[in-house]
This record gives structure tokens, C-alpha cells and sequence, in this order.
């Protein structure tokens, strides 16, 4: 090829080659380019065909689709779920009769209310408020869906449906009772054994000493309402859902006929967030139709020039469509093959759309630095030969970065990553097959000059006589005769004649040193500023009725935390004095902790002992332990619950432990890792568990899973780089690039109010691939260029791949840009984290990189010709019609 001469790719001082891989690849490929050159139609129709067929597969898509959020959204084997199981099975429950909300191993069905009083100073407690909240209490036991009325689905406690607030069960039928009792309630327990921290927020009680833990009630802004149903049958579970179905398009309507002056209400079910969850995905779909107009309309801009003959409007047109196949097929394969559909993969066609019009400018740039008067053939087979390297270095890259973050535990993101990875795999495939033929077909349109549109033959020469607007639409197809390339984009002038020397100039590169500590003396800070997990809300629209419910959630109740089961797991000997004080000293351990209110605990054993003092019992043994149990539970009825026993051993029991002011993740974290870390310290076989651990397990694993994801993929970038690369410090170069880039991007995102959860997660990932993008374009144009000082070598190859840098960032940023107007945090956050990624990455290529590569020594030289996603590198011609790329 020309411009290769037998030192291409050779390392420079030891004079090593490193080419092995990237010559024989190149080679390879300009045999690809000039058979597609030779035969366009088959490369064309093949792949819209292959299209079609594959996406036939989207027929699957609504039996292929996984949205449940604890499926998806939780690490898979989280403790978590095997604890659930365990109490699932040792303590099964019956919701038809003997209903406990605390004892359930799963969030429950239900419908819940956070009241407030109209005025945020007023207090719930009035007859006024409750006549209303006893209104709506007779609302919700009146819904009927299909004949099925409350009281045949509600979860029941002695024949009667469970209450959804003890002090609405106090008052009965009068609403001035409130005011009579009131003196009498007591909080956060009342009458001895009624936690009312769960039911009651923004309370105000009587001051007292410290050590009395519960203090005369005086006034509450907020009150919540619970109403279970039954769901430990499937036939009780779907009439469950049928009714909630219902409760959820009537309530509206329902809060709005009852006119409550005195109270504002918020409502949410168990339900709810999956619900609005699902709803997403349509949110999304008018956003990818905008997002491709703009992609078109961005590409056409990008490469059109003035001259009729020599734009490439068709080529950028059917570049974006090419991506479009791309994701028909890698979709259509995947939903054919039974993998997953998590609505995080949405994101991923904008993705596709912004980087799958990357490759196009990069063959786009080759085939306008190949000579005008060659053969279409030899074109394609030059233009493939010099894109060679870039295209399949971005492509390794992002699609090693994408399938090795499948080794994560998080559902959601291996499907993002298989479905993501896959359809960048079709981009490379579409974009040397379907794409390539689009070039030769269109520089056979260009070698007969025939116009853009009207496909007619039009003249070289201009006509003085047939005036401006003639000579501007009809003539056309003029050349560099002096390099026999078309002539180059006055933007490489640009970089070449003012940025580059500009950047290299002394007092600039201190700047860029400073302005580089800068960014990474932020990132650094803010990487220990960043929130971990997921907030489940940001599940939903912004616009949710959700919302409204967790906010006032977190503002009135937080005090008070999840109500946690500490349970014996296997077989002890209760009765035995020793056995006894190795468990008393175990939950005194768990109970001194720093989340949990000792005074507010539940334990079986501790009453059954003080009921057999009382009662002068003998426990001392087996049999009298075991026989005397019924006496217990007759004290308190829902011990029982809590003790699974035969007449000869006690196979499991458990007890409850309250915790507080667990506010944020980071004390959702470190709640579970104490109480799992206490209960592992102990002799005694006891787990720790509550429905919300499920979601906390998150917490424990996302940092490891990012690391560890982020570490191999960046170790596998640097092998891309050694072999495609010619030489092996720019390589270091690029590594240093990738890890520069994530560093900032995790910092950044605590600023920008993003947490490290299993979206953003895959942002991350993705991070490595595109970082690598720019820095090895920048870097492998250095080690290529044939300047002779360090400086020129950077201006040079700013003057190659400045202007195509730029194009694949506004490409990709563009392709996600409508994200940032979507109404929902999925798919916002991935816009940020984009803008985030493709910014720095783009900085990094065009500032710190070329400044940083003239510090450290000499980076190698090679014979090579300047690299491939560059324009000719010729002088510009002011009298050239040249519009964009």
C-alpha cells in the first residue's frame, strides 16, 4: 500500500516491530475493500436481508422482557435471598388468619397512605383529621373489582381484616375519641406492646429524662394507613393483584369526589414501582425517533461539501442507517436466543446510534485521502487498509469493555452489556459490508461526476456566464492536484495552523499541567463523595404519584427504621442455662450496635422465661420446656409465630430487633454489614433478615463488581493497544488515558448528583471503551507521524485527528442528547454519565494527551503514513468549494 514502506510500524529507539498484528490486519482488510469496491450489491443486499430476517425476532420481545425490579436490580445470590428462603420455610405464614405485618418474608400486598395535616404546623390528632381519615378508610374498604370487595382480599387477624392504623382502630366510629385517648397515648410504644414509630411521623412529646423511652403523645404531623391483602396463595395473590389493579386507576378519582380539607394524602402500593417502572419504556420510544433525526441531520452536516460531485450526503445518511441495522439484527438475534429485555437496554440504541456513526467518519476521512483518479477498487481497498487499525481498535474496545462487564451480579447489567456488545459487533460488520458499498457505489457516482441528487453528468470547469447560483449546484467534482486527493476540511487547517501550535506553546502546556491537576485533585475528592445504590424511586416518572409518597416518607419517617428478624437458624437447647446466656450475650451484642433501639425489642424467650418465673414453671429440661410453650403463648398469641417446634425439639425461632435513623445508604450499608457481622461473631447458628435487605445487598457488592469490572477491562485495553498500536509506551499512554477518564467521570458524577448504582455501573463500563477511542487515535497518530521534534509530532497528529475526534464526540452526544430531556433518572443518568464520558474522553485526546506525550521521552517513531481516521494531509486551497467533511 502506498505510504507503507518495510519500516511501518516499527518501534522506535530499539528499533523492535510491534506491527505483527496490525500489518497483516490492515492487508486482510484491503482485500475486504477492494472485492467490495469490485461487487458493491451483494455487500449492500446481504446485510438488509440478514436485517430482516433477524428482526423478525423483535416478535419476542413482549415474551423476552424483564423488568422486575428485584430480578434485575439486586445482586443475584445476594444473602439476602437465601435468608428470605429460610424464613419462608421455617416460618410460613397464612394471611387468611393469622396476619403479622412484621413477621412477612416479602414486602407484603398492600396499599399505603401518608397523611399530612393541610398546614405543614397542625397536628393530625384532631377529630377533624380523623373524621376525614376515617372517610377515606371507609372509601378504600368499599372498593369492588368484578364483585371482589376488600373484605374478601384484606390479610385478616382473628376473623377481621388487619388495621391500618392502631390509633384509627382506637377511635372506632367517633373521631372525637382521638381527642379523649389522646392524653393517654404514650410514644413510640403504647399500651405495652403498640409500636406506633412505623404509623406516626413528626411527632412532638412531652420532655422527659432520657432513660424513659416512651413519653406522653402530644402532637403528630403525619400518619400512615396500611392495607394488607392476602398473597400466600397464588389464587389469593392474583385476586390480590386484580383489586390493586383497580385501587390504582379509581384512587385518583376516589381522593379527588371525598374533598378532604383538613388532610393531604400521597398513596403507593406494592405494585406501584413496578408498575411505573414499566411505564419507562414507552416513555423512551418517541425520544429514539428524535434522536435519530438529529444523528441524520449532524452526519449530513458533518461530511456535505459545497461541491455537488464530491459531498457525502449519501454516505452519512446511510451510515446512520447502518447503525440502525445494526441494532435491528443484534436485537432480533438476541431476543431470537432467549436473552433478557431490561428496559436499561433502551439505552443502548441511542448509544449505537451516537458511536456506530463513528467508524463512517473514519472510512469517510480514508477514502477522501486516497487518490481521485485510481479506480474505485483500489480506493476501497486503500481506504480499508488505512482504517483498519482505528476501526477495530474502537470496536475490540468497546465490545471487550461491554462483554466483560457481564461478569457482574447484577441482571440488568449483563443484559445492557450482551445486548450493547453484540449490536457494536454487526456495527463493524454493516459498516465494512453494508456501508463500504455504499462508498464505492457513491465513488462510482463520483469518478462518471455526476450530481448528488439529480445523478446527471456535470461539468468540472466553471461557467463565468451561467452565474454563482449555477456554478455553486451544478458544477462540481474538482481535486488537490498537487496530492491527487480531494481537498482537505478547512477544520484541519485549523488544528494545524492555530490550536496545535497554540497547545504547544510553553506558557500553554504549564496551563494544561495545572488545569490537569486541577481536574484530577476533583475527581479524586469526588470519588470519595459518591452515594452508593440505587434509590428505589428514581424507578419511577418524575411525575409519579411515587414520588410524592417516598418523599414524605423520608421526611416524616425515617426515624424509625425496618423492624429486623434475628433468628436461630438451626436446633439449640434453649433450656440449657449455659445455651440461654450464649444467646442473651449474642442479642445484647446486636442490640448495643449502632442502629438499633434496645429498649424496642421482641423476644419470645425473654417473656417465656419471666412468664415461668411468674409462674413458678420448671424449664429446666427438654420436655418441660417443649410442654410448658403454651403457656407462653396464651400471654402473647403471636409468639407462636415465632417458634417452630415439635413435641421434640424447637427447629427455629426468631426474634425482632427495631432500628433507627438509618437515613442514608451508607447507613442502609453499614446496618446490614453490622448486624450480619455481630450474628456471624456468635457461637450460635443466627441469621439476620428483613424484605429490605434484599435491596441493601446492593450496597455490599457494586464497588467490588465496578472495580473489579473496570480493572480487567482495562488490562485487557492495554493488550489491544500493545498489538494494534506500533509501539509500546504510547500503549502505557493509553492505559494511563482509560484510568485518567474513569477517574474523572466517578468524581464528577458525585457533583452531578449521580449515585454508584447498577446504572450507572454500566456507564462506567462503557467509560473504558470510549476512553480508549480518542487517546489511541491521538496516541497512534503520534508514534506515526514522521516530524522530527516532539512538538511537531503532536501538532501533527492533532491536525489528522483533531477534526475526526470531534466528529465521533458531537456524534455520540448528540445520538444520547434527547436522554436529557427524558423524565426519568434511568435514562437521564445515562445521558450525564455519556456527556461525562465523551467530554473528558475528548479532552483528554485534544489537550492533555498530545501535551503530556512531548514530556516523557521519545515515544517511538514509525515510517508509517499519518494515521487512518485522518483527512489528506495537504495544503488547503482557498478557492476550494469546501463546505463540511
Amino acid at each position: 500500500m502506498e505510504g507503507d514502506p518495510e519500516g511501518a510500524g516499527s518501534g522506535g529507539g530499539g528499533g523492535c516491530r510491534t506491527d505483527c498484528v496490525e500489518r497483516p490486519l490492515s492487508r486482510t482488510l484491503g482485500r475486504l475493500g477492494g472485492l467490495v469496491g469490485a461487487h458493491p450489491w451483494p455487500f449492500l443486499l446481504l446485510p438488509v436481508a440478514l436485517s430482516a430476517a433477524l428482526g423478525t425476532g423483535f416478535a419476542q420481545l413482549p415474551s423476552r422482557e424483564s423488568n422486575d425490579i428485584e430480578g434485575q436490580f439486586t445482586p443475584r445470590g445476594g444473602p439476602a435471598k437465601a435468608e428470605r428462603h429460610l424464613v419462608q420455610l421455617r416460618f410460613p405464614t397464612d394471611d387468611a388468619l393469622r396476619f403479622s405485618a412484621p413477621r412477612l418474608a416479602t414486602e407484603g400486598a398492600f396499599v399505603a397512605f401518608v397523611v399530612l395535616a393541610h398546614e405543614p404546623n397542625l397536628t393530625l390528632l384532631t377529630r377533624a383529621a380523623f373524621g376525614e381519615l376515617l372517610a377515606l378508610d371507609a372509601a378504600v374498604r368499599g372498593f369492588r373489582v368484578d364483585g371482589l370487595a376488600y373484605e374478601q382480599v384484606c390479610a385478616r387477624i382473628d376473623g377481621t381484616c388487619s388495621s391500618p392504623n392502631p390509633l384509627l382502630s382506637a377511635v372506632g366510629n367517633e373521631p372525637k375519641m382521638i381527642e379523649d385517648i389522646l392524653p393517654y397515648i404514650t410514644f413510640p410504644v403504647w399500651q405495652t406492646r403498640v409500636f406506633l414509630g412505623a404509623f406516626l411521623g413528626g411527632v412532638t412529646v412531652d420532655p422527659g429524662p432520657a432513660e424513659i423511652q416512651s413519653r406522653p403523645l402530644r402532637a403528630a404531623k403525619a400518619l400512615r394507613l396500611f392495607y394488607y391483602l392476602q398473597e400466600d396463595d397464588p389464587a389469593r395473590r392474583e385476586a390480590s393483584l386484580r383489586w390493586l389493579r383497580a385501587f390504582l386507576q379509581r384512587i385518583p378519582d376516589v381522593l379527588a369526589s371525598l374533598k378532604l380539607p383538613s388532610v393531604r394524602v400521597a398513596y403507593y402500593t406494592s405494585i406501584s414501582r413496578q408498575e411505573e417502572f414499566e411505564k419507562n419504556s414507552k416513555e423512551v420510544v418517541p425520544l429514539f425517533s428524535i434522536a435519530y433525526f438529529l444523528t441524520i441531520f449532524f452526519s449530513i452536516n458533518s461530511c456535505a461539501r459545497l461541491d455537488c460531485v464530491r459531498t457525502k450526503v449519501w454516505p452519512a445518511a446511510f451510515g446512520v442507517l447502518s447503525s440502525g441495522l445494526a441494532v435491528l439484527s443484534s436485537f432480533g438475534l438476541l431476543l431470537f436466543c432467549g436473552v433478557p429485555f431490561v428496559i436499561t437496554v433502551a439505552n443502548a440504541s441511542f448509544l449505537i446510534l451516537g458511536v456506530g456513526v463513528d467508524d463512517m467518519f473514519i472510512m469517510v476521512s480514508c477514502w477522501q485521502k486516497t487518490k481521485v483518479k485510481d479506480t474505485v477498487q483500489d480506493r476501497m481497498a486503500d481506504t480499508y487498509a488505512e482504517a483498519a487499525v482505528s476501526v477495530t481498535i474502537t470496536t475490540l474496545t468497546d465490545v471487550l469493555a461491554f462483554y466483560i462487564g457481564t461478569a457482574t451480579a447484577f441482571p440488568s447489567i449483563q443484559s445492557f452489556c450482551i445486548y450493547t456488545g453484540t449490536a457494536f459487533i454487526f456495527c463493524y460488520i454493516y459498516n465494512l459490508t453494508f456501508f463500504g458499498a455504499i462508498i464505492a457505489l457513491n465513488g462510482r457516482r463520483e469518478e462518471s461526476n455526476r450530481h448528488w441528487l439529480t445523478f446527471m453528468k456535470v461539468p468540472v470547469e466553471t461557467d463565468e456566464s451561467r452565474g454563482s447560483v449555477y456554478n455553486m449546484c451544478c458544477v462540481g467534482g474538482s481535486y488537490d492536484e498537487s496530492t491527487g486527493a480531494e481537498f482537505e476540511h478547512p477544520m484541519n487547517g485549523f488544528f494545524r495552523n492555530y490550536f496545535g501550535p497554540f497547545l504547544m506553546h510553553r506558557c500553554t502546556k504549564v496551563f494544561v499541567v495545572v488545569l490537569y491537576l486541577g481536574y484530577l485533585g476533583s475527581s479524586i475528592y469526588g470519588c470519595t463523595q459518591v452515594k452508593e445504590g440505587i434509590d428505589l424511586r428514581n424507578l419511577a416518572n418524575d411525575n409519579s404519584y411515587v414520588v410524592q409518597y417516598y418523599n414524605w416518607y423520608e421526611e416524616y419517617f425515617k426515624e424509625y427504621g425496618p423492624r429486623v428478624m434475628v433468628i436461630v437458624a438451626e436446633s439449640i437447647p434453649y433450656w440449657n442455662s449455659s445455651v440461654y446466656a450464649d444467646l442473651e450475650n449474642c442479642m445484647e451484642s446486636i442490640e448495643n450496635s449502632t442502629y438499633i433501639n434496645k429498649y424496642l425489642s421482641e423476644s419470645w424467650l425473654r417473656m417465656y422465661v419471666s412468664i415461668a418465673n411468674q409462674m413458678s414453671l420448671d424449664i429446666g429440661d427438654r420436655s418441660s420446656f417443649i410442654s410448658n410453650l403454651p403457656n407462653l403463648f396464651q400471654m402473647n398469641t403471636e409468639a407462636q409465630w415465632d417458634v417452630n417446634f415439635t413435641n421434640l425439639e424447637i427447629s427455629a425461632s426468631r426474634f425482632f430487633i427495631q432500628t433507627v435513623k438509618v437515613i442514608t445508604a451508607i447507613d442502609e450499608r453499614t446496618l446490614v454489614s453490622q448486624l450480619r457481622g455481630l450474628a456471624a461473631e456468635c457461637h450460635l447458628p443466627l441469621i439476620v433478615y428483613h424484605p429490605a435487605f434484599i435491596y441493601f445487598d446492593q450496597y455490599l457488592v457494586i464497588a467490588q463488581n465496578t472495580i473489579q469490572n473496570v480493572l480487567i477491562a482495562a488490562g485487557a485495553m492495554l493488550i489491544i493497544s500493545l498489538l494494534l498500536i506500533p509501539n509500546p509506551l504510547c500503549s502505557l499512554w493509553v492505559t494511563f488515558a482509560v484510568a485518567s477518564v474513569i477517574v474523572g467521570v466517578t468524581g464528577f458524577m458525585a457533583f452531578w448528583n449521580v449515585h454508584l448504582d447498577s446504572i450507572s455501573m454500566i456507564n462506567l463500563i462503557i467509560c473504558i471503551g470510549f476512553s480508549v477511542d480518542f487517546s489511541a487515535h491521538i496516541s497512534y497518530a503520534f508514534v506515526s507521524s514522521k516530524k522530527p521534534s516532539m512538538n511537531e509530532k503532536a501538532v501533527d497528529a492533532l491536525y489528522h485527528l483533531g477534526y475526526p475526534v470531534v466528529q465521533g464526540a458531537v456524534s455520540t452526544i448528540v445520538g444520547v442528547l434527547v436522554l436529557s430531556m427524558a423524565p426519568t433518572y434511568i435514562f437521564r443518568t445515562f445521558f450525564k454519565i455519556m456527556f461525562l464520558v465523551i467530554f473528558f474522553g475528548a479532552v483528554h485526546g485534544l489537550v492533555f494527551i498530545p501535551v503530556f506525550l512531548t514530556f516523557f521521552g521519545f515515544c517511538g517513531s514509525s515510517t508509517r503514513s499519518p494515521p487512518p481516521p485522518s483527512p489528506p494531509p495537504a495544503a488547503p486551497d482557498p478557492s476550494s468549494p469546501v463546505g463540511g467533511e
